[in-house]
């Protein structure tokens, strides 16, 4: 589960700070310093679905607005998709929206 939480995090930070002709943002660019596997990993280990949640949702927040916000059809369809992530309380349960808020993060990318 730890990559797809790593990917939402990149396509996130892709469609806020990737711009047209800029160098691309990569797994290992510092922006995913925090978001890496690895660091997911520590913190499904622990059970600590708080900071996991935390960490989706700072990223869903930037993408949101690179979306132009909550009022367009692009923001509200992201919106949706990480209220079901958000309102999970197990990592089985997060683990279905995680994939769909994971595929549509990449579409719109």
């Amino acid at each position: 589960m730890e990559l797809p939480l790593e990917s939402v995090a990149l396509y996130a930070l892709k469609l806020a700070y990737e711009s047209e002709g800029s160098s691309p943002i990569l797994r290992d660019d510092p922006a995913m310093s925090d978001y890496q596997r690895d660091v997911f990993a520590f913190d499904l280990r622990k059970g600590d679905m708080g900071a996991i949640q935390d960490k989706i949702e700072r990223c869903v927040a930037l993408a949101l607005d690179a979306l132009g916000g909550a009022q367009t059809v692009m923001g509200r369809e992201l919106q949706k998709l990480a209220a079901a992530f958000s309102s999970a309380q197990t990592p089985e349960q997060m683990h279905p929206a995680l994939l769909t808020l994971n595929a549509y993060l990449k579409d719109v990318q």
